[in-house]
């Protein structure tokens, strides 16, 4: 077990250091997650595929490895030094997003996306495990939000860079990039998946393992680990499953509101780039942040079950945004309502992480982290953007894509509100 014999800088400028550079990781990964949305018609045209397809590509190619490595890849981060978990993971899943530029079928950039999904997956467990580690829980939700911030900034980037090197190269044209003649999309995945390895170089080389408090120096199976959340199933049942639901409002969000724009209202990837990127880093930032800060206000205040509750009040205003998304009649007023969404979809990242560090024992935090994380993808990632391109296909034809949205975000948040409202008793008996 790592040895933090000596770190004696408890949430000061060492352990904050840790959460910007780990949220800079996390800025990378989404970037390299996310570009793929805005890139949706020179891909589904290029390489001949359908909104079913991509939705796959978008969803269940990445989370098939995230899922099932980041079990692993937990127990992993609970007996080695979690900054070297973390900058290998990030080294992977960048080259991966530089591999998806070379792709030339369906088939080989899925197998790309799933590697990039292997390699994030050893990101957050390791990351929220550290952080707990590093911080007060009347501190933890503000860190925890500040890292959670990096996904919407990645999100944000993610949509200005690749419509920028659209608007450079041309939506359908072409150049010759490292000998090889290459689509404007796959120029992108190059671009943004190179500097990821400079990151994983800094991680490595600045970050040192804390230690973790109260851990015993034995790793505990992971049957025990399944024991304590059997135990404590009342909690981690409506937890995993109201987040999981939230996750796949999120997900459907950011993998087809470029094509809400794109095809309901005429822009280029380019254009839609521009305001998706600016609405992602201010509503998307800024619905991560007030989540933090709530879930800290509410536990000062007294509320125990302040991550739970934040999580509905969440939900519920994606349930109204969402609702009111395919009734969007001009460009300014879709922008209005997907603002809306971005904020409220983004509040259940912070309180989500709370819950698993305040519930879990320090021995087995990254391994309950990486369960609930593997619902969230498998599940929630996977089914939001599926549903959302197999409404398109076989509902709607490709044109209403913004209720096909409308649809699958709103029925996953009010399942997310009804489901968290069954934990807030048993998490406020248990832990207040």
């Amino acid at each position: 077990m790592t040895n933090g014999a000596g770190y004696t800088d408890r949430a000061g400028f060492k352990s904050w250091y840790v959460v910007i550079i780990c949220m800079l990781a996390y800025i990378f990964s989404f970037i390299d997650r996310q570009i793929l949305a805005l890139m949706i018609d020179p891909i589904e045209r290029d390489l001949q595929i359908s909104d079913t397809q991509f939705g796959l590509l978008h969803g269940l190619a990445f989370a098939i490895f995230y899922a099932t490595m980041g079990i692993p890849l937990a127990s992993l981060s609970d007996r080695v030094s979690r900054p070297a978990v973390i900058s290998a993971g990030i080294a992977i899943w960048s080259a991966a997003t530089v591999l998806s530029g070379f792709t030339r079928s369906f088939a080989q950039l899925f197998v790309a996306r799933i590697f990039v999904g292997a390699g994030e997956a050893a990101l957050s467990p390791a990351t929220y495990s550290l952080i707990s580690d590093l911080f007060p829980r009347e501190k933890l939700g503000r860190a925890v939000a500040v890292y959670s911030m990096g996904s919407f900034l990645g999100v944000g980037l993610a949509f200005l860079a690749g419509g920028a090197v659209s608007a450079l190269v041309g939506e359908s044209g072409s150049f010759s990039m490292l000998g090889m003649e290459m689509r404007a999309w796959q120029a992108v995945f190059v671009i943004v998946g190179a500097p990821g390895f400079l990151l994983a170089l800094v991680m490595i080389a600045t970050v040192r393992d804390p230690g973790r408090s109260g851990a015993r120096s034995e790793v505990l199976p992971i049957s025990e680990v399944l024991r304590h959340m059997a135990r404590e199933r009342a909690i981690y049942i409506p937890h995993i499953t109201g987040f999981t639901f939230a996750a796949a409002a999120l997900f459907a969000v950011l993998g087809w509101a470029p094509a809400v724009l794109i095809r309901g209202f005429d822009l280029g990837p380019a254009q839609a780039g521009v305001w998706l990127g600016g609405l992602a880093l201010t509503a998307g930032v800024g619905g991560v942040v007030f989540s933090g800060w709530a879930v800290d206000a509410l536990t000062r205040a007294g509320m125990a079950a302040s991550p739970f509750v934040t999580g509905m009040i969440g939900a519920v205003g994606t349930l109204l945004f969402a609702a009111a998304l395919p009734f969007a009649e001009t460009l300014y007023a879709c922008l209005t309502i997907m603002a809306g969404l971005l904020f409220f979809a983004s509040f259940p990242m912070p309180p989500s992480t709370a819950v698993m560090q305040i519930a879990a024992p320090p021995a087995m935090r990254s391994r309950v982290s990486a369960l609930f994380l593997c619902s969230n993808s498998l599940i929630g990632s996977t089914l939001g953007a599926l549903l959302v391109g197999v409404f398109n296909d076989t509902l709607f034809g490709g044109a209403g894509v913004a209720l096909s949205l409308g649809l699958v975000a709103g029925g996953a948040a009010m399942l997310s509100a009804i489901i968290l409202a069954f934990g807030c008793r048993p998490f406020a008996r248990s832990f207040a």
